[in-house]
């Protein structure tokens, strides 16, 4: 699935509010995109992705059956 598939499952499945869908479409974008990113630029944005997943925490927890 590239990013392109990712985002369109996202929209029909209304997972805008879901953020952890959103973190994979950003993964699935930079991993389309490392190829032609100097290695600097790719690890910083690859850091950047993984700090605002690790923001997320525990939020989903008590909530399992309502938000996957």
């Amino acid at each position: 699935m590239d990013s392109k598939d990712l985002a369109q499952y996202i929209e029909a499945t209304d997972g805008i509010s879901k953020p952890w869908l959103l973190v994979q479409l950003r993964l699935k974008k930079l991993q389309e995109k490392k190829d032609t990113m100097p290695p600097g630029e790719y690890l910083q944005q690859l850091q950047d992705i993984q700090e605002d997943l690790m923001k997320l925490g525990e939020w989903w927890k008590g909530r399992e059956k309502e938000v996957f």
